[in-house]
Protein backbone atom coordinates (compact mmCIF):
# COMPACT_ATOMS: atom_id res chain seq x y z
CA UNK A 1 0.00 0.00 0.00
CA UNK A 2 1.26 3.21 -0.90
CA UNK A 3 -0.04 6.83 -0.41
CA UNK A 4 0.15 9.73 -3.20
CA UNK A 5 -1.16 13.38 -3.30
CA UNK A 6 -1.07 15.89 -6.27
CA UNK A 7 -1.33 19.62 -6.41
CA UNK A 8 -2.55 19.96 -10.38
CA UNK A 9 -0.86 23.46 -10.82
CA UNK A 10 1.69 26.04 -9.65
CA UNK A 11 1.54 28.24 -6.95
CA UNK A 12 0.77 25.74 -3.81
CA UNK A 13 2.24 25.83 -0.57
CA UNK A 14 4.71 23.51 -0.35
CA UNK A 15 4.78 23.71 3.28
CA UNK A 16 0.46 23.10 3.51
CA UNK A 17 1.29 20.21 0.65
CA UNK A 18 3.88 18.67 3.22
CA UNK A 19 1.77 18.57 6.34
CA UNK A 20 -1.30 17.27 4.58
CA UNK A 21 0.93 14.48 2.71
CA UNK A 22 3.09 13.75 5.81
CA UNK A 23 -1.07 12.30 7.37
CA UNK A 24 -0.66 9.12 5.35
CA UNK A 25 3.05 8.82 5.77
CA UNK A 26 2.09 5.01 7.56
CA UNK A 27 0.84 3.73 4.13
CA UNK A 28 4.09 4.17 2.56
CA UNK A 29 6.60 4.52 5.22
CA UNK A 30 10.05 2.80 3.00
CA UNK A 31 11.26 6.06 1.37
CA UNK A 32 8.80 9.50 0.27
CA UNK A 33 9.05 11.98 -2.26
CA UNK A 34 8.23 15.21 -3.45
CA UNK A 35 8.32 16.23 -7.38
CA UNK A 36 8.17 19.62 -8.73
CA UNK A 37 6.71 19.12 -12.51
CA UNK A 38 6.70 22.91 -12.87
CA UNK A 39 2.78 22.84 -13.05
CA UNK A 40 2.50 21.25 -9.56
CA UNK A 41 3.31 18.88 -7.15
CA UNK A 42 3.16 15.43 -6.83
CA UNK A 43 4.56 13.26 -3.59
CA UNK A 44 4.60 9.70 -3.04
CA UNK A 45 5.01 7.67 -0.08
CA UNK A 46 6.31 3.82 -1.23
CA UNK A 47 5.75 0.94 0.65
CA UNK A 48 7.57 -1.68 -1.41
CA UNK A 49 5.65 -4.70 -2.68
CA UNK A 50 7.01 -5.44 -6.33
CA UNK A 51 10.13 -3.94 -8.11
CA UNK A 52 11.60 -3.71 -4.06
CA UNK A 53 15.16 -2.09 -5.28
CA UNK A 54 15.24 1.86 -5.46
CA UNK A 55 14.78 2.01 -8.92
CA UNK A 56 10.75 1.52 -8.37
CA UNK A 57 10.42 4.25 -6.56
CA UNK A 58 7.76 6.92 -7.97
CA UNK A 59 6.86 9.41 -9.36
CA UNK A 60 8.14 7.26 -12.67
CA UNK A 61 9.46 9.96 -15.65
CA UNK A 62 9.31 9.31 -19.02
CA UNK A 63 10.15 12.22 -21.40
CA UNK A 64 9.08 15.31 -19.30
CA UNK A 65 5.98 13.58 -18.20
CA UNK A 66 5.13 12.07 -14.35
CA UNK A 67 2.90 9.31 -12.96
CA UNK A 68 2.71 8.13 -9.25
CA UNK A 69 0.39 5.01 -8.38
CA UNK A 70 -0.99 3.18 -5.85
CA UNK A 71 -2.07 -0.39 -7.38
CA UNK A 72 -1.14 -3.78 -8.51
CA UNK A 73 -1.79 -3.99 -12.10
CA UNK A 74 -2.21 -8.01 -12.49
CA UNK A 75 -0.25 -9.46 -15.60
CA UNK A 76 1.98 -6.76 -16.21
CA UNK A 77 5.05 -8.38 -17.56
CA UNK A 78 3.35 -9.65 -20.53
CA UNK A 79 2.62 -5.96 -21.47
CA UNK A 80 5.44 -4.47 -20.41
CA UNK A 81 7.82 -7.35 -23.05
CA UNK A 82 5.21 -5.86 -25.67
CA UNK A 83 6.09 -2.64 -24.80
CA UNK A 84 9.59 -3.28 -25.12
CA UNK A 85 8.87 -4.29 -28.65
CA UNK A 86 7.36 -0.75 -29.20
CA UNK A 87 11.23 0.87 -28.17
CA UNK A 88 10.50 1.41 -24.23
CA UNK A 89 13.10 0.70 -21.87
CA UNK A 90 12.54 0.01 -18.12
CA UNK A 91 14.51 0.78 -15.16
CA UNK A 92 12.76 -1.63 -12.58
CA UNK A 93 10.65 -4.57 -11.70
CA UNK A 94 7.95 -2.35 -10.67
CA UNK A 95 4.16 -2.68 -12.37
CA UNK A 96 3.31 0.85 -12.34
CA UNK A 97 6.39 1.32 -14.52
CA UNK A 98 4.12 0.59 -17.38
CA UNK A 99 1.76 3.48 -17.05
CA UNK A 100 3.39 6.45 -18.77
CA UNK A 101 4.63 4.09 -22.10
CA UNK A 102 1.08 2.81 -21.85
CA UNK A 103 -0.08 6.45 -21.77
CA UNK A 104 1.75 7.30 -24.97
CA UNK A 105 0.47 4.35 -26.89
CA UNK A 106 -3.28 4.27 -25.86
CA UNK A 107 -4.23 7.58 -24.17
CA UNK A 108 -7.06 7.16 -21.43
CA UNK A 109 -8.27 4.01 -23.19
CA UNK A 110 -5.63 2.36 -21.39
CA UNK A 111 -7.88 2.71 -18.02
CA UNK A 112 -9.82 0.01 -19.60
CA UNK A 113 -7.15 -2.28 -20.17
CA UNK A 114 -5.60 -2.49 -16.86
CA UNK A 115 -6.08 -5.33 -15.07
CA UNK A 116 -5.73 -3.76 -11.72
CA UNK A 117 -6.92 -2.42 -8.04
CA UNK A 118 -5.38 0.67 -8.35
CA UNK A 119 -5.42 4.93 -8.39
CA UNK A 120 -3.16 7.02 -10.27
CA UNK A 121 -2.32 10.76 -11.52
CA UNK A 122 -0.22 11.18 -14.60
CA UNK A 123 1.30 14.59 -15.55
CA UNK A 124 1.18 14.95 -19.24
CA UNK A 125 4.65 17.02 -19.63
CA UNK A 126 3.41 17.46 -23.64
CA UNK A 127 0.05 19.05 -22.64
CA UNK A 128 0.40 20.27 -19.10
CA UNK A 129 -2.40 18.86 -17.59
CA UNK A 130 -3.18 16.33 -15.19
CA UNK A 131 -5.20 13.13 -15.29
CA UNK A 132 -6.40 10.63 -12.65
CA UNK A 133 -7.91 7.53 -12.40
CA UNK A 134 -9.57 4.98 -10.32
CA UNK A 135 -10.45 1.38 -10.14
CA UNK A 136 -13.99 0.13 -10.98
CA UNK A 137 -14.66 -1.07 -7.56
CA UNK A 138 -12.57 1.83 -5.75
CA UNK A 139 -10.60 -0.90 -3.99
CA UNK A 140 -7.16 1.71 -3.82
CA UNK A 141 -8.86 5.25 -2.29
CA UNK A 142 -8.57 8.23 -3.94
CA UNK A 143 -10.52 11.76 -3.07
CA UNK A 144 -10.06 15.22 -4.39
CA UNK A 145 -11.10 18.72 -3.44
CA UNK A 146 -10.61 22.25 -4.75
CA UNK A 147 -8.53 25.06 -3.17
CA UNK A 148 -9.77 28.53 -3.09
CA UNK A 149 -8.56 29.48 -6.84
CA UNK A 150 -10.37 25.94 -8.29
CA UNK A 151 -7.17 24.36 -8.38
CA UNK A 152 -8.18 20.73 -7.73
CA UNK A 153 -5.80 18.55 -5.55
CA UNK A 154 -5.65 14.93 -5.21
CA UNK A 155 -5.16 12.78 -2.05
CA UNK A 156 -5.17 9.09 -1.01
CA UNK A 157 -7.21 9.79 1.99
CA UNK A 158 -9.49 12.52 3.05
CA UNK A 159 -6.78 13.63 6.13
CA UNK A 160 -4.41 14.74 3.73
CA UNK A 161 -6.93 17.23 2.38
CA UNK A 162 -8.31 18.74 5.55
CA UNK A 163 -7.18 21.97 6.13
CA UNK A 164 -6.11 22.56 2.26
CA UNK A 165 -10.31 22.49 0.95
CA UNK A 166 -13.76 22.95 1.78
CA UNK A 167 -14.86 20.40 0.55
CA UNK A 168 -13.58 16.46 0.34
CA UNK A 169 -15.00 13.61 -1.91
CA UNK A 170 -14.09 10.43 -2.59
CA UNK A 171 -13.03 9.73 -6.20
CA UNK A 172 -15.24 7.90 -8.03
CA UNK A 173 -14.52 4.40 -9.17
CA UNK A 174 -14.27 3.43 -12.92
CA UNK A 175 -13.56 7.06 -13.80
CA UNK A 176 -11.11 9.36 -15.18
CA UNK A 177 -10.16 12.88 -14.95
CA UNK A 178 -9.30 14.76 -17.23
CA UNK A 179 -9.61 18.34 -18.58
CA UNK A 180 -11.69 18.97 -15.88
CA UNK A 181 -14.35 16.26 -16.05
CA UNK A 182 -15.08 12.92 -14.33
CA UNK A 183 -15.39 10.42 -17.34
CA UNK A 184 -16.60 6.80 -16.71
CA UNK A 185 -14.46 4.15 -18.62
CA UNK A 186 -16.17 1.33 -16.63
CA UNK A 187 -19.50 0.58 -14.72
CA UNK A 188 -18.63 -2.77 -13.23
CA UNK A 189 -21.75 -3.28 -11.74
CA UNK A 190 -23.56 -2.32 -14.99
CA UNK A 191 -24.92 -5.66 -17.05
CA UNK A 192 -24.88 -5.93 -20.91
CA UNK A 193 -26.40 -8.74 -20.96
CA UNK A 194 -28.08 -11.58 -18.83
CA UNK A 195 -25.95 -14.45 -18.46
CA UNK A 196 -27.95 -17.58 -18.72
CA UNK A 197 -25.35 -20.42 -18.00
CA UNK A 198 -26.91 -23.22 -16.11
CA UNK A 199 -26.33 -24.50 -12.50
CA UNK A 200 -23.12 -26.35 -12.60
CA UNK A 201 -21.59 -24.41 -15.54
CA UNK A 202 -22.18 -20.99 -13.53
CA UNK A 203 -20.74 -22.69 -10.06
CA UNK A 204 -17.11 -24.53 -12.38
CA UNK A 205 -16.87 -20.95 -13.72
CA UNK A 206 -17.14 -19.17 -10.58
CA UNK A 207 -14.68 -21.78 -9.00
CA UNK A 208 -12.55 -21.34 -12.00
CA UNK A 209 -12.32 -17.30 -11.62
CA UNK A 210 -12.07 -17.17 -7.88
CA UNK A 211 -9.43 -19.43 -8.01
CA UNK A 212 -7.47 -16.96 -10.75
CA UNK A 213 -8.31 -14.37 -8.58
CA UNK A 214 -6.60 -16.01 -5.48
CA UNK A 215 -3.45 -16.80 -7.89
CA UNK A 216 -2.92 -13.55 -9.39
CA UNK A 217 -2.58 -11.77 -5.83
CA UNK A 218 -0.10 -14.39 -4.69
CA UNK A 219 2.43 -12.75 -6.49
CA UNK A 220 4.50 -10.07 -4.52
CA UNK A 221 8.24 -9.59 -3.70
CA UNK A 222 7.39 -9.19 -0.07
CA UNK A 223 5.87 -11.17 2.38
CA UNK A 224 2.03 -12.28 1.82
CA UNK A 225 -0.09 -13.08 4.56
CA UNK A 226 -4.28 -14.04 5.12
CA UNK A 227 -7.04 -13.02 7.02
CA UNK A 228 -9.10 -15.49 8.49
CA UNK A 229 -11.97 -15.09 10.13
CA UNK A 230 -13.54 -18.71 10.46
CA UNK A 231 -16.23 -17.57 7.80
CA UNK A 232 -16.81 -18.81 4.26
CA UNK A 233 -15.41 -16.11 2.24
CA UNK A 234 -11.87 -15.53 3.95
CA UNK A 235 -11.79 -19.59 4.59
CA UNK A 236 -12.11 -20.37 0.50
CA UNK A 237 -9.20 -17.39 -0.17
CA UNK A 238 -7.30 -19.41 2.19
CA UNK A 239 -7.71 -22.75 1.29
CA UNK A 240 -7.32 -21.65 -2.47
CA UNK A 241 -3.75 -19.78 -1.51
CA UNK A 242 -2.69 -23.02 0.47
CA UNK A 243 -3.33 -25.57 -2.01
CA UNK A 244 -1.58 -22.87 -4.75
CA UNK A 245 1.38 -22.46 -1.86
CA UNK A 246 4.32 -24.91 -2.21
CA UNK A 247 4.99 -24.07 1.98
CA UNK A 248 2.15 -23.48 4.55
CA UNK A 249 0.75 -19.87 4.75
CA UNK A 250 0.17 -17.74 7.33
CA UNK A 251 -3.18 -16.87 8.25
CA UNK A 252 -4.48 -14.77 11.52
CA UNK A 253 -7.90 -14.50 13.28
CA UNK A 254 -8.99 -12.09 16.24
CA UNK A 255 -11.75 -12.29 18.57
CA UNK A 256 -12.91 -11.19 22.24
CA UNK A 257 -11.52 -13.50 24.43
CA UNK A 258 -14.75 -14.72 26.41
CA UNK A 259 -17.41 -14.77 23.14
CA UNK A 260 -15.21 -14.76 20.20
CA UNK A 261 -17.59 -17.29 17.85
CA UNK A 262 -15.39 -17.14 15.05
CA UNK A 263 -11.82 -18.19 16.57
CA UNK A 264 -12.96 -21.78 17.16
CA UNK A 265 -13.96 -21.94 13.54
CA UNK A 266 -11.00 -19.64 12.02
CA UNK A 267 -8.83 -22.72 14.37
CA UNK A 268 -10.59 -25.54 12.11
CA UNK A 269 -9.99 -23.94 8.59
CA UNK A 270 -6.16 -23.33 9.87
CA UNK A 271 -5.82 -27.34 10.96
CA UNK A 272 -7.19 -28.21 7.91
CA UNK A 273 -5.45 -26.34 5.18
CA UNK A 274 -2.19 -26.72 7.36
CA UNK A 275 -1.59 -23.35 7.79
CA UNK A 276 0.60 -21.82 10.51
CA UNK A 277 -2.04 -19.73 12.29
CA UNK A 278 -1.86 -16.78 14.83
CA UNK A 279 -4.88 -16.11 17.03
CA UNK A 280 -5.04 -12.37 18.33
CA UNK A 281 -7.56 -11.33 21.60
CA UNK A 282 -8.49 -8.09 22.43
CA UNK A 283 -10.09 -6.76 25.28
CA UNK A 284 -13.55 -4.17 26.38
CA UNK A 285 -10.67 -2.17 27.19
CA UNK A 286 -9.10 -1.68 23.84
CA UNK A 287 -12.07 -1.80 22.07
CA UNK A 288 -13.23 1.68 24.03
CA UNK A 289 -9.95 2.83 23.59
CA UNK A 290 -9.29 2.20 20.11
CA UNK A 291 -12.62 3.38 19.24
CA UNK A 292 -11.01 7.54 18.66
CA UNK A 293 -8.10 6.16 16.70
CA UNK A 294 -10.26 3.83 14.59
CA UNK A 295 -12.66 6.71 13.63
CA UNK A 296 -9.84 9.48 12.81
CA UNK A 297 -8.01 6.18 10.66
CA UNK A 298 -11.46 5.59 8.73
CA UNK A 299 -12.96 8.61 8.26
CA UNK A 300 -16.55 7.71 8.26
CA UNK A 301 -19.32 7.58 11.02
CA UNK A 302 -20.82 4.49 9.42
CA UNK A 303 -22.11 2.55 12.03
CA UNK A 304 -21.15 -1.34 10.52
CA UNK A 305 -17.94 0.37 9.12
CA UNK A 306 -16.63 1.15 12.40
CA UNK A 307 -17.99 -1.86 14.50
CA UNK A 308 -16.11 -4.36 11.81
CA UNK A 309 -13.27 -1.97 11.58
CA UNK A 310 -12.12 -2.46 15.77
CA UNK A 311 -11.38 -5.73 15.33
CA UNK A 312 -9.45 -5.68 11.66
CA UNK A 313 -7.68 -2.70 13.13
CA UNK A 314 -5.79 -4.37 16.16
CA UNK A 315 -5.26 -7.65 14.25
CA UNK A 316 -3.76 -5.81 11.44
CA UNK A 317 -2.03 -3.67 13.98
CA UNK A 318 -0.66 -7.05 15.78
CA UNK A 319 0.63 -8.47 12.30
CA UNK A 320 3.03 -4.79 11.54
CA UNK A 321 4.07 -4.87 14.86
CA UNK A 322 5.25 -8.95 15.41
CA UNK A 323 5.70 -10.44 11.76
CA UNK A 324 7.70 -9.77 8.54
CA UNK A 325 4.47 -9.44 6.51
CA UNK A 326 3.63 -6.64 4.08
CA UNK A 327 0.39 -7.96 1.92
CA UNK A 328 -2.74 -9.32 3.26
CA UNK A 329 -5.60 -11.26 1.41
CA UNK A 330 -8.56 -10.58 2.75
CA UNK A 331 -12.40 -12.01 2.22
CA UNK A 332 -14.44 -8.37 1.30
CA UNK A 333 -17.40 -7.92 -1.44
CA UNK A 334 -18.63 -11.48 -1.61
CA UNK A 335 -21.52 -9.94 0.30
CA UNK A 336 -21.83 -7.66 -2.32
CA UNK A 337 -22.04 -10.57 -5.14
CA UNK A 338 -23.80 -13.41 -3.52
CA UNK A 339 -26.28 -11.93 -1.01
CA UNK A 340 -26.18 -10.97 2.59
CA UNK A 341 -28.56 -12.15 5.27
CA UNK A 342 -31.04 -9.11 4.13
CA UNK A 343 -31.20 -10.07 0.78
CA UNK A 344 -33.40 -13.81 1.48
CA UNK A 345 -35.98 -10.96 1.78
CA UNK A 346 -35.13 -9.58 -1.39
CA UNK A 347 -39.26 -9.51 -3.09
CA UNK A 348 -37.72 -10.45 -6.46
CA UNK A 349 -35.18 -10.72 -8.45
CA UNK A 350 -35.10 -7.74 -10.01
CA UNK A 351 -34.85 -5.84 -6.86
CA UNK A 352 -32.03 -8.53 -5.75
CA UNK A 353 -30.06 -7.61 -8.62
CA UNK A 354 -30.59 -3.59 -8.04
CA UNK A 355 -29.63 -4.21 -4.60
CA UNK A 356 -26.50 -5.90 -5.57
CA UNK A 357 -25.83 -3.12 -8.17
CA UNK A 358 -26.40 0.22 -5.26
CA UNK A 359 -23.61 -2.09 -2.90
CA UNK A 360 -21.09 -2.46 -5.22
CA UNK A 361 -21.28 1.07 -6.66
CA UNK A 362 -21.25 2.33 -3.52
CA UNK A 363 -18.45 -0.57 -1.61
CA UNK A 364 -16.02 1.55 -1.47
CA UNK A 365 -17.38 3.90 0.87
CA UNK A 366 -17.80 1.02 3.60
CA UNK A 367 -15.79 -2.78 3.15
CA UNK A 368 -13.53 -1.44 1.05
CA UNK A 369 -12.92 1.65 2.93
CA UNK A 370 -12.66 -0.60 6.57
CA UNK A 371 -10.69 -2.90 4.86
CA UNK A 372 -7.77 -0.39 2.94
CA UNK A 373 -7.52 1.91 6.30
CA UNK A 374 -7.18 -1.07 8.33
CA UNK A 375 -4.86 -2.61 6.74
CA UNK A 376 -3.10 0.48 5.09
CA UNK A 377 -2.85 2.34 8.33
CA UNK A 378 -0.43 -0.36 9.39
CA UNK A 379 1.86 -0.21 7.12
CA UNK A 380 0.39 -3.42 4.83
CA UNK A 381 -1.48 -3.84 1.68
CA UNK A 382 -4.55 -5.15 1.49
CA UNK A 383 -5.63 -7.43 -1.46
CA UNK A 384 -9.26 -8.84 -2.64
CA UNK A 385 -9.84 -11.91 -4.62
CA UNK A 386 -13.53 -11.16 -4.54
CA UNK A 387 -12.63 -7.91 -6.18
CA UNK A 388 -11.16 -9.62 -9.29
CA UNK A 389 -12.65 -7.70 -12.07
CA UNK A 390 -13.47 -10.84 -14.19
CA UNK A 391 -15.06 -12.55 -11.49
CA UNK A 392 -17.42 -9.45 -10.48
CA UNK A 393 -17.82 -9.50 -13.79
CA UNK A 394 -19.44 -12.48 -14.10
CA UNK A 395 -20.97 -12.63 -11.23
CA UNK A 396 -23.20 -9.73 -11.59
CA UNK A 397 -24.05 -10.61 -15.10
CA UNK A 398 -25.85 -13.85 -13.75
CA UNK A 399 -29.16 -14.28 -14.05
CA UNK A 400 -30.47 -12.98 -10.73
CA UNK A 401 -33.36 -15.69 -10.41
CA UNK A 402 -30.24 -17.82 -9.46
CA UNK A 403 -28.86 -15.92 -7.08
CA UNK A 404 -31.73 -15.61 -4.77
CA UNK A 405 -32.05 -17.79 -1.78
CA UNK A 406 -34.16 -20.75 -3.03
CA UNK A 407 -32.10 -23.05 -1.66
CA UNK A 408 -32.17 -23.15 2.06
CA UNK A 409 -28.70 -21.48 2.06
CA UNK A 410 -27.80 -18.38 1.49
CA UNK A 411 -24.65 -17.62 -0.98
CA UNK A 412 -25.52 -21.21 -2.41
CA UNK A 413 -23.56 -20.79 -5.46
CA UNK A 414 -20.29 -19.76 -3.78
CA UNK A 415 -20.94 -22.73 -1.58
CA UNK A 416 -21.82 -25.16 -4.64
CA UNK A 417 -18.68 -24.13 -6.80
CA UNK A 418 -16.55 -26.11 -4.10
CA UNK A 419 -18.42 -28.73 -2.49
CA UNK A 420 -17.28 -32.07 -2.76
CA UNK A 421 -13.46 -30.93 -2.98
CA UNK A 422 -12.23 -31.56 0.27
CA UNK A 423 -10.84 -27.93 0.31
CA UNK A 424 -12.80 -27.04 3.20
CA UNK A 425 -14.03 -28.91 5.72
CA UNK A 426 -18.66 -29.14 5.04
CA UNK A 427 -19.22 -27.53 8.68
CA UNK A 428 -16.84 -24.54 7.32
CA UNK A 429 -18.64 -24.78 3.59
CA UNK A 430 -22.16 -24.31 4.59
CA UNK A 431 -22.04 -22.72 8.04
CA UNK A 432 -24.30 -20.03 8.29
CA UNK A 433 -23.16 -16.28 7.92
CA UNK A 434 -22.23 -14.26 10.92
CA UNK A 435 -21.67 -10.90 10.36
CA UNK A 436 -17.49 -10.02 11.24
CA UNK A 437 -18.53 -7.07 13.82
CA UNK A 438 -20.51 -9.97 15.61
CA UNK A 439 -18.29 -13.13 15.15
CA UNK A 440 -15.34 -11.11 17.05
CA UNK A 441 -17.34 -11.42 20.22
CA UNK A 442 -21.20 -10.66 20.53
CA UNK A 443 -19.63 -8.85 23.58
CA UNK A 444 -17.80 -6.23 21.43
CA UNK A 445 -20.89 -4.89 19.53
CA UNK A 446 -22.94 -4.69 23.07
CA UNK A 447 -19.44 -2.93 24.63
CA UNK A 448 -19.57 0.18 22.40
CA UNK A 449 -23.27 0.50 22.58
CA UNK A 450 -23.31 0.62 26.53
CA UNK A 451 -20.21 2.82 26.26
CA UNK A 452 -22.40 5.17 24.16
CA UNK A 453 -25.42 5.10 26.26
CA UNK A 454 -22.60 6.65 28.83
CA UNK A 455 -21.67 9.52 27.00
CA UNK A 456 -25.19 10.83 26.50
CA UNK A 457 -28.20 11.44 28.41
CA UNK A 458 -31.75 11.10 26.69
CA UNK A 459 -31.78 14.91 26.08
CA UNK A 460 -28.28 15.36 24.67
CA UNK A 461 -28.78 12.74 22.36
CA UNK A 462 -32.05 14.78 21.37
CA UNK A 463 -30.13 17.77 21.12
CA UNK A 464 -27.57 15.82 19.60
CA UNK A 465 -29.05 14.16 16.56
CA UNK A 466 -30.37 17.50 15.66
CA UNK A 467 -26.95 19.28 15.09
CA UNK A 468 -26.70 17.29 11.51
CA UNK A 469 -28.77 16.96 8.32
CA UNK A 470 -27.39 14.69 6.38
CA UNK A 471 -26.89 11.20 7.65
CA UNK A 472 -28.73 11.65 10.57
CA UNK A 473 -27.94 10.32 13.69
CA UNK A 474 -30.64 7.79 15.27
CA UNK A 475 -29.11 6.32 18.20
CA UNK A 476 -26.69 6.80 20.86
CA UNK A 477 -24.05 4.74 19.16
CA UNK A 478 -24.55 6.79 16.02
CA UNK A 479 -24.34 9.85 17.74
CA UNK A 480 -21.05 9.15 19.39
CA UNK A 481 -19.28 7.99 16.24
CA UNK A 482 -20.53 11.01 13.94
CA UNK A 483 -18.97 13.19 16.91
CA UNK A 484 -15.66 11.45 16.53
CA UNK A 485 -16.11 11.83 12.78
CA UNK A 486 -16.40 15.67 13.16
CA UNK A 487 -13.69 16.61 15.16
CA UNK A 488 -11.37 15.16 12.69
CA UNK A 489 -13.34 15.82 9.84
CA UNK A 490 -15.34 19.18 10.02
CA UNK A 491 -18.40 19.56 7.79
CA UNK A 492 -16.96 16.59 5.38
CA UNK A 493 -20.26 13.86 6.25
CA UNK A 494 -21.19 13.96 2.48
CA UNK A 495 -17.72 11.59 1.41
CA UNK A 496 -20.37 9.04 3.10
CA UNK A 497 -23.37 8.73 1.35
CA UNK A 498 -25.54 7.40 4.07
CA UNK A 499 -25.58 4.56 6.99
CA UNK A 500 -25.00 0.97 5.62
CA UNK A 501 -27.97 -0.44 6.49
CA UNK A 502 -30.61 -3.24 4.94
CA UNK A 503 -32.86 -2.08 2.47
CA UNK A 504 -35.84 -0.68 4.71
CA UNK A 505 -38.28 -1.10 2.02
CA UNK A 506 -38.36 -4.85 1.99
CA UNK A 507 -40.55 -6.46 4.45
CA UNK A 508 -38.39 -7.79 7.46
CA UNK A 509 -35.46 -5.30 6.77
CA UNK A 510 -37.15 -2.03 8.69
CA UNK A 511 -34.66 -2.50 11.37
CA UNK A 512 -32.78 0.64 13.34
CA UNK A 513 -29.63 -1.69 14.01
CA UNK A 514 -27.40 -2.83 11.06
CA UNK A 515 -25.97 -5.94 12.77
CA UNK A 516 -27.68 -8.92 10.82
CA UNK A 517 -28.18 -10.42 14.58
CA UNK A 518 -31.75 -8.15 14.27
CA UNK A 519 -32.67 -9.91 11.25
CA UNK A 520 -35.66 -13.09 12.14
CA UNK A 521 -33.86 -15.15 9.85
CA UNK A 522 -30.06 -14.75 11.23
CA UNK A 523 -31.12 -18.19 13.24
CA UNK A 524 -28.02 -20.54 13.95
CA UNK A 525 -25.56 -17.78 12.57
CA UNK A 526 -24.27 -16.62 15.92
CA UNK A 527 -23.16 -20.36 17.38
Amino acid sequence: MCSIMTYCDKGADIELFKSGFSRTVSRGPDVSRIVDTGKGLMGFHRLSIMGLTPSGMQPFELDGSYVICNGELYGFEKVREDLKKKGYTFKSDSDCEIILPMYFEYGTDMFSMFDAEFVCVIFDGRTGEYIAARDPIGIRPLYYGYDKRGVIMFASEPKNLVGLTDKILPFPPGCYYKAGEFIRYSDIAGVDEVCHDDLDTACGKIREKLTEGVKKRLVADAKVGFLLSGGLDSSLVCAIAARESSKPIETFAIGMSEDAIDLKYAKQVADHIGSHHTEVYMTPDEVISSLDRVVELLGTFDITTIRASMGMYLVCKAIHETTDIRVLLTGEISDELFGYKYTDFAPSAEAFQEEAQKRIRELHMYDVLRADRCISVNSLEARVPFGDLDFVKYVMSLDPEMKLNKYGKGKYLLRHAFEGLGLLPDSILWREKAAFSDAVGHSMVDYLKEYAETVYTDEEFKAGCEKYTHAKPFTKESLLYRDIFEKYYPGQSEMIVDFWMPNKAWEGCNVDDPSARVLSNYGDSGK
